[in-house]
Order: C-alpha cells, then sequence, then structure tokens
C-alpha cells in the first residue's frame, strides 16, 4: 500500500488506475506518472532531463 497525493487528497494507490509514459528525442528524456480515477486524472508527476545545453539570447534596444 502507498499513498499518492491527488487533487482529491491522499488516497490508497490500489484504488487508481496507473498509467506511465516516456518522451526520448535528441534535445530531451521525460518520464511521468498519472494516476486516474474513475476517468479523472487526479495525479501527474514528471521528470525531464535535458541533454543539450540551452542557450539564451536577447537583444537590447536602445530608445533616443
Amino acid at each position: 500500500m502507498a499513498l499518492v497525493n491527488t487533487t482529491k487528497g491522499e488516497m490508497d494507490d490500489s484504488l487508481l488506475e496507473k498509467k506511465e509514459g516516456f518522451i526520448d528525442n535528441d534535445n530531451e528524456h521525460t518520464t511521468w506518472i498519472e494516476y486516474w480515477l474513475e476517468g479523472d486524472l487526479v495525479h501527474r508527476s514528471a521528470h525531464v532531463k535535458l541533454k543539450k545545453t540551452i542557450t539564451l539570447s536577447a537583444e537590447a534596444a536602445s530608445f533616443n
């Protein structure tokens, strides 16, 4: 028995339908776990690992 924090409060995981998924591409590896109760999503957790460094650039505008 494990308790899951859901939108309806803490619930025993045996009462819930567990679904897992992942995305794996050149940029990221993401996994998630969802718990469903009678067709309603009541919990989702995700872990994202970036494979590449993201660089951001900004241009400053000058006002006269």
